[in-house]
């Protein structure tokens, strides 16, 4: 097959430091810009590509789509790769690729589109050179479908393309009409009036009507119905719902790493590893293919890869997909050695990058913690910055006010003051926290759940964190902490004194009746991050890098590694007066006495390599509609999410990898409540990369969401949930739309009469209103009782004659019912028509 030859030159189209989308349309071969106000729609005949541009403080990132009509001609899409290619290359080899395919578009892409995206027929071949705005003689029906990412394609103009459980617009120029199918949810309607909206504002300029039809209330609408049987012929019976296509998630977590090498002179593609995958398997020599379940395939391009292998890398994922059997439509991404997208990285267990560190304590690298110690946790700051809260996990200080129980016999008993910070994996705790900012109280209910509670206890923590929910109006965030998963806000409360035992239980005498050797890990550089950790008193439990505090029968150890800081030192101090009362034995590494040693049982390996450089603070939200409703469970992701995606109706799940939130919204059910902790547990297990299911999880519900959530999200506005416009408020706002479907009712009869006529009518003329007419000087700046007999003086306007009408106000009727009806009133009293 011939190459295409493309005619564009990239550095010339394109502007790589412009923040946000840019659109290119292929137009014989050439990139074409594609107009701002028409952003969303798209030829199906046509391929297109698409840059969004991402700003962070000191650079750029970018993505690259090209997007394949499903009547797209091979040679357009064979361009549209290229473009995507040079475009690339132009951007430093930084940019991640995406193959989109109408109707399979990733949540990435959907995401730029909030209002949705419009499928529109024919394309560059069939003379569409660009979608028009201002325009009215149009005449479409668009069939929307989905909740979060809508999509909307033109149909046959019948009421044989219409279905029971979507929304559809029929588009008529200067009226929009929204018929919402019986069987439609509150969120598809939401998002169905949005569009219209969108279609109104952006391709109309304001100068069109939108009104709505309730498919199981159409008598509400006699008028509307009336134009729409006219459109569409007579009302025939409606199809039932047409079931969403459904990927089931265990599909998503099957996936196999492959190798593609030219070393022996041939492309071969080798299966290298499946689930879980982690990262050292990705050579810089090399280029790689990842399936996730037929669903998405990555190509992973090398730094030293050679110049043949990352060029026909794409070519192999076709020619994979076709060896499949895969649909065509299959979405492919390409990244690149060192830019890889946080959609690729959370399919590996871990993913580390050069200096940047995680965990607790310091490394020999230059001050990456020392910045983290300079931030003030305290309530006011962190309120004050919700990204500085979310990213330290932080809300306050911790010096706020805590009540700490223990269940015990499945009920709640108050923990003694002594043993307050310690915690046994016998047992079972809650701990309500509560803070203060600007005089308003905020309250956090953590469930700290041991690994050897029974199942009974377990539950009974459950009902009693429902208890206390309930007490406090629902609005504590319930946090659930496995144990050894404490969040550093809750180590925080316990000024560094925490201290957290593999078993028994701090109930009577038991908390005593233990081995006789214990050994402690200490984890953490200050006050805030603290905690001692029950190990195995074995020396392989050791690491350089930390302290540890040995207690036996006759003396205690502080044992400290050749890595660890003074300010760890000093924690380990603290920790090992609460751990033991005994005299303290201080040791550095190398100089242990052999009581220490044969207390351990004996000396053997153990971590002595510096501490790992691990990413930490680079951390790529995602937002998740989760459902289990089809009896599946079923992850919907909101790509390039805000405020607006949370929907009240639902349980939304954000994962910032090392912690899950779950929002609950207002209007979410019953059920979808009480299932909220399972479905998070769900996702975790599902996850591809093999997340731990111990993962701490948040609870948090609307209208009380803690800085440490809101940081999140751009623009955060606290108001939005009281001052929010529910779909009835917005579909009241729309206005009456009587006048101009009367209009179009009129106009549509008279096109039909005429329609054998070889003289087209021209667009806008209305046929004359049904109402007498009467001379313009009877009727402006005329009052009601000079008016002759029969005018309505609130309708002067429609005694008019069709001439009279234009050289009045200045438009014909069309134009002039196309306007909102503030704007029909301001120009009749300006005209002296009303």
């Amino acid at each position: 097959m011939p190459k295409v030859q493309v005619k564009s030159e990239v550095p010339k189209v394109l502007n790589k430091t412009t923040p946000g989308l840019q659109i290119w349309r292929v137009e014989n071969m050439e990139l074409v810009p594609f107009p701002s106000k028409a952003y969303g729609q798209f030829y199906e005949g046509d391929s297109y590509v698409i840059l969004y541009t991402h700003k962070t403080s000191s650079s750029f990132s970018y993505d690259i789509h090209y997007w394949l009509g499903k009547d797209t001609t091979q040679d357009e899409q064979g361009a549209a790769a290229i473009y995507t290619t040079l475009m690339d290359e132009h951007l430093g080899g930084v940019a991640v690729q995406h193959r989109e395919a109408q109707g399979h578009e990733s949540a990435t892409f959907r995401g730029y589109f909030k209002q949705g995206l419009i499928y529109k027929k024919g394309g560059v071949a069939s003379g569409m050179k660009q979608v028009e705005t201002n325009t009215y003689n149009i005449r479409r029906l668009l069939h929307v479908k989905g909740k979060k990412n809508v999509v909307a394609g033109e149909v046959d103009m019948s009421w044989n393309s219409f279905n029971k459980g979507d929304v559809f617009l029929l588009d008529l120029g200067s009226l929009v009409i929204q018929w919402n199918g019986p069987k439609s949810n509150h969120m598809e309607r939401l998002k169905g009036m949005n569009l219209a909206k969108d279609i109104r504002d952006r391709e109309r300029g304001g100068r069109a009507q939108v009104t709505v039809v309730e498919g199981d209330d159409e008598t509400a609408s006699e008028e509307a119905m009336k134009l729409m049987n006219q459109v569409l012929g007579a009302r025939k019976d409606i199809k039932e719902p047409i079931p969403d296509e459904v990927v089931d998630e265990k599909l998503k977590s099957s996936i196999k790493l492959f190798h593609i090498s030219d070393a022996e002179g041939n492309l071969v593609v080798r299966e290298v590893a499946v689930k879980p995958l982690t990262q050292d398997l990705l050579q810089h020599e090399d280029c790689y293919l990842l399936d996730q379940g037929g669903i998405r395939i990555f190509i992973w391009k090398g730094k030293k890869a050679s110049k043949t292998e990352r060029a026909e890398s794409l070519d192999k994922a076709e020619a994979y997909i076709k060896a499949k059997g895969y649909p065509l439509s299959t979405y492919v991404e390409t990244v690149n050695d060192g830019a890889e997208s946080a959609l690729f990285k959370q399919l590996f267990q871990k993913w580390t990058v050069k200096n940047q560190t995680t965990g607790l304590g310091t490394t020999h690298s230059a001050g990456k913690i020392a910045k983290v110690e300079q931030v003030k946790f305290d309530a006011t700051s962190m309120h004050a910055r919700p990204d500085l809260a979310a990213q330290q996990k932080m809300v306050d200080d911790g010096t706020g006010e805590s009540q700490v129980w223990r269940i015990e016999d499945n009920e709640l008993v108050p923990v003694d003051r002594k043993w307050l910070g310690h915690f046994y994996g016998g047992d079972c705790y809650l701990i309500l926290y509560e803070y203060e900012v600007s005089s308003k109280k905020y309250y956090i209910l953590y469930m700290w759940q041991g690994r050897h509670a029974t199942t009974a206890e377990l539950a009974a923590s459950a009902y009693h964190a429902v208890a206390l929910d309930q007490q406090y109006n629902g609005e504590p965030v319930q946090v659930r902490v496995p144990m050894g998963k404490e969040p550093m806000h809750l180590m925080a409360i316990f000024k560094g004194k925490m201290v957290v035992y593999e078993e028994g239980s701090s109930r009577g005498d038991s908390a005593e009746n233990q081995s006789s050797v214990r050994l402690f890990h200490v984890h953490g550089t200050n006050e805030f991050n603290t905690r001692a950790i029950e190990v195995p008193p074995r020396s392989s439990s050791l690491n350089s890098n930390d302290v540890f505090v040995l207690k036996t029968e006759n003396c205690c150890y502080m044992w400290c590694g050749k890595g660890c800081s003074g300010d760890e030192r000093e924690l380990g101090k603290s920790l090992a007066d609460i751990i033991s009362r005994r005299e303290k034995h201080v040791i550095a590494e190398g100089q242990e006495p052999a009581d220490f040693w044969v207390s351990l049982g004996g000396k053997s390996q153990y971590a002595s390599s510096k501490r790992l450089q691990v990413e930490h603070d680079n951390i790529s939200p995602r937002l998740f509609e989760c459902s289990t409703q089809t009896g599946t469970f079923v992850a919907t992701e909101i790509a390039n999410f805000n405020q607006d995606d949370l929907d009240e109706e639902d349980v939304m799940l954000l994962d910032i990898w090392d912690q899950i939130y779950l929002w609950i919204g207002k209007g979410a059910s019953e059920t979808e409540k009480e299932q909220a902790v399972t479905t998070a547990q769900e996702y975790l297990r599902s996850h591809p990369a093999g997340r731990d299911v111990d993962t701490p999880i948040l609870m948090v519900k609307q209208g009380f969401e803690p800085p440490t959530f809101t940081g999140w999200f751009h623009a955060w506005d606290p108001h939005k949930w009281s001052g929010g416009k529910s779909y009835d408020q917005l579909k009241s706002e729309l206005g009456d739309a009587t006048s101009i479907i009367q209009i179009s009712v009129e106009m549509t009869t008279t096109n039909d009469t005429n329609s054998t006529n070889s003289t087209k009518k021209r667009p806008g003329v209305v046929a004359p209103t049904i109402r007498p007419a009467f001379p313009a000087e009877k009727l402006v700046n005329c009052l009601a009782e000079d008016l002759p007999e029969g005018v309505d003086p609130t309708k002067k306007e429609e005694h008019l004659s069709t001439e009279d009408f234009a050289l009045v106000l200045g438009m014909d009727r069309m134009a002039f019912y196309s306007l909102p009806v503030w704007k029909q009133q301001k120009l009749k009293k300006d005209k002296g028509l009303f």
